[in-house]
């Protein structure tokens, strides 16, 4: 996984443990579900419109002369 063996990946729960505290973790895992979950939805949604306000205003004002 990654290059990275079971001993690192035990020695890196630790130090998280260590830095955050065990009540803090449940939070963490929830952070990052959701900007995980986000960032699927964002890279997989096609209806993203980018265009400023004012060229939408603007190409609308046209079509309906």
């Amino acid at each position: 996984m990654f290059g990275i063996g079971t001993s690192e990946l035990i020695l890196i729960l630790i130090i998280v443990l260590i830095i955050f505290g065990v009540g803090k973790l449940p939070d963490i895992g929830t952070g990052m579900g959701k900007a995980i979950r986000n960032f699927k939805k964002a890279t997989s949604d096609d209806g993203i419109d980018v265009t400023p306000e004012k060229e939408k205003f603007e190409g609308e004002a046209k079509k309906g002369k």
